[in-house]
């Protein structure tokens, strides 16, 4: 069985990280954001496709360095096609039922049941679906039972069919590759409403799901992750340090300082005496001095904040 990432976005709103790391291979605590896809994925998986594009090298790169026990194959988009299109540029290696995936979600879905349901119910595809308090921003599907009967894209206050929107991760048949046409092609809004009559279902979860394609939500996944039992300790000097609540240390150097929670901080990375570090990613060689305060900010590898210094919100990275 295959398994399709759609991965060939820029990750401009996570800049300036991105400029030097493709948004697929950015850290999530103890590996890069696309191996949560990749290893959550059930046994009978044994290929991945990944649609990419930006820095397509240093995916190659990647994979042929580290053994995800699965064959990888990535397919190069010469220009953006939107989620369709992304997908039929990929259609020479779909040849039976396939997984696929926002390259960007991370979430606590069970991958083997959704399957399961896929199988059970048949049709063309099964879309995953997550319940929000507030629709307004996102793709919103209307259900009868466990049949998907309309798709509403972004609707106005008060308006949405359903609290239920796409959560960007699917089960299709190959089918599905004979309704999209050539060209830029939204699979949301062009693709889904012609194949209602083939038959679409939705499969609703509980737990947490992230789109992580902001630093916020960014760092909302990494929260969930450690709320989840990915918190860790390891190889980590902590001299006079308090650490508070669950966080991911790998090999950093703590002084005196305060942790957490739900912070990360990576090999070579180090926090000085007198400083505060919460809700953050200190990513390999990231430093922060004396008498600092740093809140909800992504520091890229190398990147620093100086003594005395207070940040929040902010994604840094090393001066060039």
């Amino acid at each position: 069985m295959k398994a399709l990432i759609l991965a060939g976005g820029m990750g401009t709103r996570l800049r300036p990280l991105t400029f030097s790391t493709p948004k697929p291979l950015l850290p999530l605590l103890d590996r890069p954001m696309v191996m949560h896809i990749i290893d959550s994925l059930p046994d009978e998986v044994d290929t991945v496709v990944l649609a990419v594009s930006y820095m397509k090298d240093l995916l190659e790169d990647h994979f042929r360095d580290h053994d995800c026990g699965r064959r990888v194959v990535l397919v190069n988009e010469e220009e953006p096609l939107g989620t369709g299109g992304a997908i039929r540029n990929v259609r020479q290696h779909l040849d039976d039922t396939f997984l696929c995936f926002n390259g960007d979600i991370v979430s606590s879905l069970d991958l083997r049941d959704l399957l399961s349901f896929h199988r059970r119910h048949g049709g063309i595809g099964t879309l995953s679906l997550w319940r929000v308090p507030d629709p307004a921003a996102f793709g919103v599907v209307g259900l009868d039972g466990d049949q998907i009967i309309d798709f509403q894209e972004k609707p106005a206050p008060g308006t949405a069919i359903s609290d239920l929107i796409n959560a960007g991760v699917y089960v299709f048949q190959p089918e599905l590759l004979d309704h999209i046409p050539p060209g830029v092609v939204s699979l949301e809004r062009q693709v889904f409403p012609k194949v209602l009559e083939k038959g679409l279902h939705g499969y609703r979860f509980h737990g947490y799901w992230v789109d992580c394609g902001t630093p916020e939500s960014y760092l909302r996944a990494q929260s969930e992750l450690l709320e989840h039992g990915r918190s860790s300790t390891r190889a980590t000097r902590m001299e006079g340090s308090k650490v508070i609540g669950p966080n991911y240390l790998d090999g950093a150097n703590l002084s005196g300082c305060v942790i957490g929670p739900h912070v990360c901080a990576l090999p070579g990375s180090s926090v000085s005496e007198g400083s505060l570090v919460e809700r953050s990613v200190l990513m390999q060689g990231a430093s922060v001095g004396k008498g600092c305060v740093v809140r909800d900010c992504l520091l890229g590898p190398g990147a620093s904040v100086g003594d005395g210094e207070s940040v929040q919100g902010r994604v840094l990275a090393e001066l060039q």
